[in-house]
């Protein structure tokens, strides 16, 4: 057998300890790419999570869109009977320009003001990313207390 022959095999063998290496490599770096997506995900869950449990508390509270909206720093808006507050990256009240996240609360059915009331005040709550995603959605319900007015 000649050097020729021998060194021949020898590339042979690293080319292929390298295509292994390579593939292995890949498989690694999708992975991580995976987790971070999936790391994004549970941040984008959590906070709104967050500003959902808060919506929800407040409205609970008042059973009152307007109240709900000037407590969380949003604006009402009397023709959809909802109300929407914009968080920013950090999970601050913004603007809807520097906006990253939606809360948005929309009163289904009920009437805070209506003496004989007998319902309670449901509600839609949902925050969404500023795409246009919805995160989470859930139904919440308010019960008119008597003598509450404010």
């Amino acid at each position: 057998m000649n050097w020729r022959s021998r060194s021949s095999l020898f590339l042979m063998e690293q080319l292929i300890v390298v295509t292994i290496f390579a593939i292995c490599a890949s498989i690694c770096v999708n992975i991580f790419i995976g987790s971070y997506f999936m790391a994004n995900d549970t941040r984008d869950m959590n906070r709104a999570l967050i500003f959902a449990r808060n919506g929800a508390e407040c409205y609970k509270a008042y059973g009152d869109l307007e109240k709900t909206a000037a407590v969380l720093g949003g604006e009402y808006n009397l023709e959809g009977d909802s109300a929407v507050v914009y968080y920013d990256a950090g999970g601050l009240v913004c603007g809807k320009k520097e906006a990253v996240y939606a809360l948005h609360i929309k009163k289904i059915l009920g009437n805070a003001a209506d003496e004989n009331f007998e319902f309670p005040l449901l509600c839609k709550i949902s925050v969404d990313k500023m795409m246009g995603k919805e995160i989470i959605g859930f139904t919440a319900a308010a019960r008119r207390r008597a003598g509450f007015n404010e």
